[in-house]
């Protein structure tokens, strides 16, 4: 009789403290916040005209602009005029030497040119323009972009692909933000959506 109760006991023990050790190693499990991704701005130029619907004077005075875009089905366009499915519509970038965009500035340009969407180097320079072809990027994909202000110098860089333009000035440029721009001599046929995430 003394043994079985002498048994219960050491039983129930045991099953005490296993329930406290039991007990005593768990803890509540706190969720992980979700960290939201910067989906960038959407800029939209409507059908009819030039401008993108935000298009803010921003004055900048920096060395470099960095970015990555994301062109959706909207950027396959046919020019009414077919001499004008060449023209360069402009992307982003800045006015520069302190002047207006027209006399210095540097800027990526894109088309729908020869069925594929390509990507340009896009300045002016004392007021004369001038241009040259980066490559093509994909439709729905986001494409890292990066333009250096140096001295002299304009650099244009897309998937490790650079191409230089001449500069009017040297050191920070200073000037103001320049939008996306539909033309060339044409205004779009129809909206055109452009999702433009900055990189720090």
């Amino acid at each position: 009789m003394f043994f079985c109760v002498l048994v219960r006991q050491v039983l129930l023990s045991l099953l005490l403290g296993c329930g406290a050790i039991a007990c005593n190693t768990v803890s509540e499990v706190t969720p992980i916040p979700k960290v939201e991704q910067d989906p960038g701005v959407v800029y939209t130029i409507k059908k009819g005209t030039h401008y993108s619907d935000q298009n803010n004077v921003t004055k900048l005075l920096t060395s470099r602009i960095s970015f990555e875009v994301t062109f959706d089905s909207s950027a396959v366009y046919t020019s009414a005029i077919p001499n004008n499915q060449a023209d360069i519509n402009k992307l982003y970038g800045l006015s520069d030497c302190n002047t207006s965009h027209h006399t210095n500035s540097a800027r990526f340009g894109w088309r729908w040119y020869n069925n594929r969407l390509e990507l340009l180097a896009y300045t002016y320079l004392n007021k004369q323009w001038g241009y040259k072809l980066i490559g093509s990027v994909p439709i729905g994909q986001a494409v890292p972009l990066e333009l250096l202000l140096e001295d002299g110098k304009y650099v244009f860089k897309m998937y490790g692909q650079e191409v230089s333009m001449p500069r009017a000035c040297g050191g920070a440029a200073e000037g103001y933000q320049l939008y996306p721009y539909f033309g060339g001599d044409e205004t779009a046929p129809h909206d055109i959506k452009i999702r433009i995430k900055e990189v720090e």
